[in-house]
């Protein structure tokens, strides 16, 4: 149930030593093709590391037919010499791929991406030794081992399959801080074994990212590595409608996405913050991503305290259409606000679990939008100030 599960894709995952851990830290995913269309969507940070930038060029030509994939270093804001190392990268897992797999494949055929701390040039007498190993250990099993080689704080490896008749989506993922919207701090790479053009992939990603990646915010912090990544093999035979695509693709993207928001980093609350009552969607996301964003809320959750003024007084810093004195808000079932005041009492709400369902009625239309976020803890604090350290 990951990446290799649709047929055409091999991966791996093996240790470089890019990690003082020890732990794997290059992956490898190879299209067998017999297509190789691709799509993709990137970060919408102006500093781009420069696997984002060298990614964003090969995707131009519209095959991929590999990527290659570091944790233990971004190699972002790392000059000249990031982007030659890049480079480096691409044309050696070509060369090796050529000379090993007698794959025709060139520099230009492989996506390139990088996850862990930024300002550092990567340990090239690792790295390209690592991806010899890597292609060595290519299997079409090899999906979990390469969702393990992209972690960094992540605590688990984040896999995930749509099955379909005759056909499949799969994926694998990595984030678990600096998750905000556009896009969401990630590597994401997902699979299919359909037939479907370079235009069709692109519509169904991005149609399934907006819903998906774009709607969880754990801190409100935007990475400069973020790259989801949509290869197709067309090794079913199979050529399904854009929607049937879209479809496929959005439930893998949203299990990825569950599962990031899910492993946040410190995270002791999995909150779904529902906006109905909209007058347009915009509003509802606009709302929606205030609130997760504000760090009060965050807080009050991580206490246990179903604190609605909060909500509301986050509500208000929107230019979202909405009468004061006609909003509603239920936490976990209970509605502690009606018309803009106090309604049911706010000590029925039980919050000793883990999720956390907020819904915000604006009463100002039909539309709705759900928001994913977490709670600010002690935790999230203390890792993130060590994580250089």
């Amino acid at each position: 149930m990951t990446v290799t599960h649709p047929k055409g894709f091999k991966a791996s995952g093996v240790a470089a030593g890019l990690k003082t851990s020890g732990n794997p830290d290059v992956a490898l995913v190879v299209n067998d093709g017999p297509d190789y269309t691709a799509a993709a969507v990137f970060t919408g940070n102006r500093v781009k590391a420069a696997p984002v930038l060298w990614s964003q060029q090969v995707l131009k030509g519209g095959v991929i037919r590999a990527v290659v994939l570091n944790s233990g270093g971004a190699n972002a804001c790392t000059g000249p010499q990031g982007f030659r190392d890049t480079h480096a990268t691409a044309e050696h897992t070509a060369s090796v791929l050529r000379s090993t797999k007698k794959l025709m494949i060139g520099p230009g055929d492989i996506a390139v991406c990088s996850t862990g701390l930024i300002g550092e040039l990567l340990p090239m007498d690792k790295l390209l030794p690592g991806v010899n190993a890597a292609v060595k250990a290519l299997a079409a099993d090899g999906g979990p081992k390469a969702a393990e080689a992209i972690m960094t704080t992540d605590t688990v490896a984040k896999n995930a399959v749509a099955q379909r008749e005759g056909w499949s989506v799969g994926g694998i993922a990595k984030g678990a801080g600096m998750l905000a919207p556009a896009l969401a701090t990630m590597l994401v790479v997902i699979t299919t074994d359909a037939s479907a053009d370079n235009e069709t992939l692109d519509a169904a990603l991005r149609a399934a990212t907006r819903v998906t990646f774009d709607r969880i915010d754990a801190d409100g912090c935007m990475s400069t590595n973020d790259t989801v990544l949509l290869l197709a093999s067309g090794a079913s035979d199979r050529q399904p409608t854009l929607a049937e695509l879209t479809a496929a693709v959005t439930e893998v993207c949203h299990d990825l996405a569950q599962q990031l928001i899910a492993d946040a980093e410190g995270a002791t609350k999995h909150i779904a913050i529902e906006v109905a009552g909209a007058a347009s969607e915009a509003d509802a996301v606009l709302v929606g991503r205030t609130v997760a964003g504000n760090n009060l809320v965050k807080t009050a959750f991580f206490g246990n305290d179903p604190n609605w003024g909060r909500i509301l007084a986050a509500v208000g810093t929107t230019t979202a259409a909405f009468e004061p004195d006609r909003i509603d808000v239920a936490i976990n079932g209970v509605w502690v606000c009606k018309n803009g005041a106090a309604a049911e009492d706010r000590n029925k709400v039980d919050l000793s679990g883990r999720d956390v369902k907020v819904v915000i009625n604006l009463r100002e239309g039909e539309m709705s939008a759900t928001i994913w976020t977490t709670d600010l803890s002690h935790a999230y604090v203390h890792e993130n100030s060590a994580y250089s350290s």
